[in-house]
């Protein structure tokens, strides 16, 4: 019979004698860290470069071989691009802190959560961008150090892909892969149909158009496109979107043709998911329709592609071609409901663990 040693208690770890030289260790806690895409530091030329060329330069982003796209990338597309999406990231820039919208709403969401679950001492909250700053293993690493023993890694992408979700998971379990102390990691699975996600975008669409004085004729749920060898290739994505399409559809008690779900953000010569966006706004202009509505269900929060691409191009774009009533539905943010999706989820993952 083998007898075990009896359990010592962490009051009595700590009072054992260590050795001089051993360093301090926090331990006992549970971390939690949002992650959304990504941010520049500024608008100017070098930081738009820098933030592009990690961007651009991930395998999970752009699949094409390098020695077919470094060429493009470091060739033409580095030198000429940083300039173009400065200009449009000034166009929405947060002056009032000097930082991308989506920097300010994703430390506002961590902040939110941190409060929401002040009855677990034990937690910790933090956030990090999957490009720029914060990043993934810099935050992981102060969770560790805070004595985390537990971390739910959040990808903040409601439906999954491989070039959001996945490359965030991939950007951690590098970073452990480099820690000697592992702490122990759970990845959040997509909530592309999850009932509390599902009825905050419908509530949110019925909030917003409740405030217009007049009535959308159609409204275009516009999620970020991905090449369409992406999909074939077993990219789960395009399916979630189409999902999450139909049961918001299904809560508001419409038919298809009220609601539509359409692509943006093509890059590059490849095909992506169709319907695109931009051309399904000026067709509906030129067939007539009047008034029009988008929302943006795929993003947690507002950004580039929803305040300039969205609100402000695809705008543009339907009164170019003989529209009249355009409206942006924003993003959930860190407001109520959206807030509620973020810590729902963040506490079924935590089950368990506290």
């Amino acid at each position: 019979m083998t007898i075990s040693e009896p359990k010592t208690t962490d009051a009595e770890h700590r009072n054992r004698a260590l050795p001089a030289d051993h360093p301090d260790v926090a331990f006992g806690r549970v971390g939690v860290l949002l992650v959304n895409l990504g941010t520049p530091d500024g608008t100017d030329y070098t930081s738009m470069r820098r933030y592009l060329r990690e961007f651009l330069t991930d395998k999970r982003v752009i699949e094409w071989p390098g020695a077919l796209w470094y060429p493009i990338l470091f060739g033409i597309v580095l030198n000429t691009r940083p300039g173009r999406v400065g200009k449009a990231y000034q166009s929405i820039w947060n002056t009032e802190r000097d930082e991308s919208y989506l920097r300010t709403y994703t430390r506002s969401q961590s902040d939110h959560l941190g409060k929401a679950l002040r009855e677990y001492p034990n937690v910790v909250v933090d956030w990090a961008m999957r490009y720029g700053q914060p990043s993934i293993p810099e935050r992981i690493a102060a969770l560790q150090t805070a004595g985390c023993e537990r971390i739910v890694l959040f990808p903040l992408y409601p439906q999954y892909a491989a070039s959001t979700t996945a490359t965030v998971n991939d950007k951690a379990f590098e970073a452990l892969a480099a820690m000697r102390w592992q702490p122990a990691l759970r990845t959040v699975p997509p909530y592309h149909d999850d009932p509390a996600y599902i009825a905050a975008i419908a509530q949110s669409i019925e909030t917003h158009l409740a405030a217009l004085d007049w009535e959308p004729e159609i409204l275009l749920a516009s999620f970020h496109g991905i090449p369409q060898s992406y999909f074939r290739k077993g990219d789960p994505y395009h399916c979630h979107c189409m999902k999450t399409s139909r049961l918001v559809r299904e809560r508001l008690g419409w038919d298809e043709t009220r609601l539509m779900t359409t692509f943006q953000s093509r890059f590059g010569p490849e095909e992506w998911l169709q319907p695109y966006t931009d051309k399904t706004v000026e067709k509906l202009a030129q067939d007539g329709v009047k008034r029009i509505a988008i929302i943006n269900p795929g993003f947690v929060s507002d950004c580039l592609e929803t305040l300039e691409e969205i609100a402000g191009e695809a705008g543009e774009i339907f009164h170019e071609n003989g529209g009249e009533h355009f409206t942006h539905v924003p993003c959930l943010n860190d407001g109520e409901a959206g807030m509620d999706v973020i810590e729902t989820v963040v506490r079924r993952e935590l089950q368990g663990w506290i």
